[in-house]
């Protein structure tokens, strides 16, 4: 093998990277909805990153990078990962925000099934109902 890369092989780590930096620029953008707490779309976005991310792997398999090639995928890589850990923390503090709202939410159903009935046949105290039962 020769010490110096084919263009063949040049094509395809510039496609690698190429495929990394989209797949930094997707995970920036799902950043940026997270903190603007566009969940909707935020889980939208990540069904395709997750399809991208493997499309990656299965490409990442088949190139062998030189070392500059192989830093840029180390310096790509780390920045995904931190979006990737920001975006985890904001998912799961929401997770739990909401878990305490259906939390709330059973609270009141509960109190509303118990005392429901009670609101329906009950009417007020009369002077009436004091002499009915003596």
């Amino acid at each position: 093998m020769s010490a110096f890369p084919s263009a063949h092989d040049k094509r395809a780590q510039e496609t690698l990277l190429t495929s990394y930096e989209t797949l930094l620029s997707r995970v920036e953008h799902m950043n940026e909805l997270a903190n603007a707490e566009q969940w909707a779309e935020l889980i939208d976005q990540r069904t395709s990153y997750v399809v991208l991310v493997e499309q990656l792997r299965e490409l990442d398999l088949t190139v062998s990078l030189d070392a500059t090639a192989q830093q840029r995928k180390s310096e790509l890589l780390e920045r995904i990962l931190e979006h990737d850990v920001d975006i985890r923390r904001r998912l799961v503090a929401r997770r739990d925000e909401l878990g305490k709202l259906i939390e709330v939410s059973q609270r009141q159903r509960d109190l509303h099934r118990a005392y429901a009935p009670q609101q329906g046949t009950a009417g007020p105290y009369t002077e009436d109902d004091a002499t009915r039962s003596t």
